[in-house]
């Protein structure tokens, strides 16, 4: 396995785009402030890697942070995204192939009724937030700290992912009466939800969550939680929103509803959605949903929204994700999982793996020696190890920093933050999870 250090092209890039774009990247963790070192700039994917600017290939875990579940340029993905480009890139008007993946979409949901395609996670969160505000007539937003539900100012307060790893708890810009109607919790924490509920329930909008937290790293709800969460807001005449952004149509057929088991009022989508490309979605009831106009007085509009090209790869992304599927991308996953735990015992690393079928994290731990692996999928279904964002900032983040760094020379491409979740997808091989794990043995020194 040869070494990949040189990152000369790349470095050159990055000095050539600060000087045009703001921090020389289009989305801050790109830049790899948190791990140190010189971003890779791509010129190629295919498969399960990606070519650099140097011409050196990478084993990619990040997946174009998670829509890349059947690997980059998968063939039926391209097909179908270039056969609806020859056609024509936008309308600006209603399509047959949007109302089919909004048909596909609701089918896979338990409890989905209606679904609005848009253009990016964060519209989607901050159209279902409209949307709840409207339908139950209330101002006031449950969150919870490190869940992030994208960049909106009432959704920015407490983030997680890039926000936790530049230390920011919010982002100047945002006034405080954008945030006043915003409530942040501590996730997993049942009697702060209940002390909230018991005295604000009655101003109670909805409460947004990811249902597995996986933009503080990847922190599943503990047994009971969201069962919790379903039963306070049914009972106080608030609305659940899932934002499965990260979770739909990855942890499962039907995501993470799917999986738990509860049915929010509200959901939104993107990443798997799209194939990689720039599509979301939200949707639920449809007495909430058909407030949105032009049915209804809630305005919401998009001029891409439905993009053709985009609902084209997205619908063939989906038709390739069957049972099958998501069966041979967990082996994948537990392959993978129970080789870095075994790395991790075997050099005394104490280190949390915690995730959700084939998303995951590696929180290195500074104060033993252990090695616990726990979530959705795992063999042991205990709670958590992490289960809050408080945690997940006490974690060893140099550690992790130092792992990137080392895998990156190996040809190993993790996402540069202990904040982000590792993904795997359908392109990864068995000989590509053991070459992985021999990295991480050799940087971890278990040898």
């Amino acid at each position: 396995m040869s070494d990949h250090t040189d990152a000369a092209a790349s470095a050159a890039l990055y000095e050539r785009a600060r000087r045009v774009i703001p921090g020389g990247v289009s989305s801050p963790v790109r830049a790899f402030r948190s791990v140190g070192g010189t971003p890779r700039f791509i010129t190629a994917g295919s498969g399960a890697r990606m070519t650099t600017a140097e011409g050196e290939e990478l084993l990619d875990y990040v997946c174009s942070w998670g829509p890349l579940i059947l690997g980059h340029a998968h063939p039926e993905v391209v097909a179908a995204a270039q056969g609806a480009l020859a056609r024509g890139s936008s309308y600006g008007a209603p399509t047959e192939a949007e109302v089919a993946l909004c048909e596909e979409v609701v089918d896979r949901v338990p409890g989905i009724e209606q679904v609005r395609l848009v253009n990016s996670g964060t519209e989607a969160g901050m159209s279902a937030i409209r949307a709840a505000r409207a339908f139950t007539e209330r101002d006031v937003v449950v969150k919870f700290a490190g869940h992030y539900h994208g960049h909106s100012d009432a959704l920015l307060a407490s983030a997680g992912s890039g926000v936790a790893t530049f230390g920011l708890p919010d982002s100047p810009g945002v006034t405080e009466g954008a945030a006043r109607d915003t409530v942040v919790l501590p996730w997993n924490d049942r009697e702060a939800l209940e002390r909230v509920f018991a005295e604000r329930g009655h101003e109670i909008a909805v409460v947004a969550c990811e249902p597995v937290a996986a933009n503080m790293g990847v922190v599943p709800p503990v047994a009971g939680f969201l069962e919790l969460l379903r039963d306070l807001t049914a009972r106080h005449g608030s609305l659940l929103l899932f934002d499965e952004v990260m979770t739909g149509f990855r942890v499962a057929r039907g995501g993470m509803t799917e999986v738990a088991g509860v049915t929010p009022d509200l959901w939104a989508f993107a990443k798997v959605l799209g194939g990689g490309f720039p599509l979301a979605a939200f949707g639920g009831r449809r007495d909430i949903m058909s407030l949105l106009a032009p049915e209804g007085p809630v305005y919401q509009s998009g001029t891409l929204s439905g993009n053709p090209v985009a609902v084209a790869a997205g619908a063939a992304q989906l038709a390739a994700l069957d049972s099958e599927a998501y069966a041979e991308l967990d082996a994948l996953a537990d392959r993978l999982v129970d080789g870095l735990a075994q790395a991790c015992r075997d050099a005394g690393v104490g280190a949390a793996i915690q995730r959700a079928n084939s998303l995951f994290s590696m929180f290195f731990l500074a104060d033993t020696d252990a090695v616990t692996v726990r979530g959705i999928g795992a063999v042991d279904a205990r709670d958590p190890l992490v289960v809050d964002f408080a945690d997940a900032g006490r974690c060893d983040h140099a550690r992790f920093a130092s792992f990137f760094r080392g895998m990156l020379a190996r040809g190993v491409h993790l996402p540069p933050s202990g904040y982000e979740a590792i993904f795997v997808s359908l392109a990864h091989t068995e000989a590509d999870v053991d070459e992985t794990v021999a990295a991480a043995r050799a940087v971890l020194g278990a040898d």
